[in-house]
C-alpha cells in the first residue's frame, strides 16, 4: 500500500492512495497537469486511476474534475449532498455527469482490492466527509477541513497505520492576520478548519503502535507556515497524555504544490 500527497494547502487538494492493482484520489483540487505530474512521479496515469472520492464541493477540493471527465473514464464517488453541491455551484451545468456514485457515511465501499469507508466531518459544506481506506490489515486516515472532532472521530481514525490529518492555521496568526472578521469567525468556528494545536491534541488520541507515518495537512497559506505547524503538533505530542513522543513517528507537512514523500507499508 502506497499513500502521499500530491498537493495539500489551502489552495488545492489531492492525496494518492494505492496498492499493485488499485489507484485511488481522494479529491482532485488541483489542475488536471499538475495531478498527472504527481502520479507520473509514482508510475501511475490518471488512466489507471480506479476511482475519486470527493471530500466536499469546495473548489479547493474540484478543481480538476471536470477536465477529468472529458477526456478519462473514472467514477466519482461522493455524499448526495457532495454531488448536489457540485451541480449547484456549476453555473456552466457542465458537472451532470453520469459518473458520479453517491455513497454513504460508514457504509463502506469496495474498489479493487481496498475498502473505502466514509466518515461524518464538521464543515461548512453540504455533506463533508473524511474517508477511510483499507488494503489487508492495513488503514490510512484523510480528515481535513474539520472544524472540531468528537469522540466520533477518534473511533473512526482510531488504530491507522498511516494519517493526513489537517492542521490548517495557526490561532495567533489568524486572529491578528488580514482576514476580515467574518471569515476569521467562519474559520475558527466548530464548521471551520482545524488549527495546528487542536491537530496536536487530536494526534495524541490517535497515535498507536503500529503507525507509519503523518501527514500534516490543508495548511493556510497566510495564517500558517510549515515549521510552525510541524512545531506545534509536535509540542502537544510530547505534551500530551500519551504514551508516544513525537519522536516516535514520522511526521511530515504535505507540501502545498508537489508530491510530499511516499508512504509505504
Amino acid at each position: 500500500m502506497r499513500f502521499t500527497s500530491i498537493a495539500s494547502g489551502s489552495s488545492g487538494n489531492c492525496t494518492y492512495v494505492g496498492s499493485d492493482n488499485t489507484h485511488i484520489l481522494i479529491d482532485a483540487g488541483v489542475s488536471k497537469k499538475r495531478i498527472e505530474e504527481g502520479l507520473g512521479e509514482l508510475g501511475v496515469s490518471l488512466s489507471d486511476l480506479d476511482a475519486i472520492f470527493v471530500t466536499h464541493e469546495h473548489v479547493d477540493h474540484i478543481a480538476a474534475l471536470h477536465t477529468i471527465l472529458k477526456k478519462y473514464d473514472i467514477p466519482i464517488y461522493a455524499t448526495g449532498g457532495t454531488i448536489q453541491g457540485i451541480r449547484s455551484s456549476d453555473k456552466k451545468c457542465e458537472m451532470t455527469d453520469s459518473r458520479f456514485i453517491q455513497v454513504m457515511v460508514d457504509k463502506a465501499v469496495a474498489i479493487g482490492d481496498m475498502i473505502v469507508n466514509p466518515m461524518t466531518i464538521s464543515h461548512d459544506a453540504n455533506e463533508p466527509c473524511g474517508y477511510r481506506v483499507y488494503h489487508g490489515d492495513k488503514k490510512i486516515g484523510v480528515a481535513t477541513d474539520l472544524g472540531c472532532y468528537t469522540d466520533y472521530t477518534v473511533e473512526c481514525l482510531s488504530d491507522c497505520d498511516a494519517l493526513l490529518l489537517e492542521a490548517n492555521h495557526d490561532v495567533r496568526m489568524l486572529q491578528t492576520g488580514p482576514y476580515p472578521y467574518q471569515l476569521k469567525r467562519r474559520i475558527l468556528g466548530d464548521r471551520g478548519h482545524l488549527s495546528n494545536e487542536k491537530s496536536g491534541e487530536l494526534l495524541c488520541k490517535l497515535l498507536n503502535e503500529k503507525m507509519k507515518g503523518i501527514f500534516l495537512g490543508h495548511l493556510s497559506k497566510e495564517n500558517n507556515l510549515p515549521e510552525l505547524a510541524y512545531e506545534t503538533v509536535r509540542v502537544e505530542i510530547d505534551m500530551g497524555e500519551n504514551p508516544f513522543h513525537s519522536s516516535d513517528f514520522p511526521i511530515m507537512v504535505a507540501r502545498r504544490s508537489e508530491l510530499s514523500p511516499v508512504l509505504e507499508f
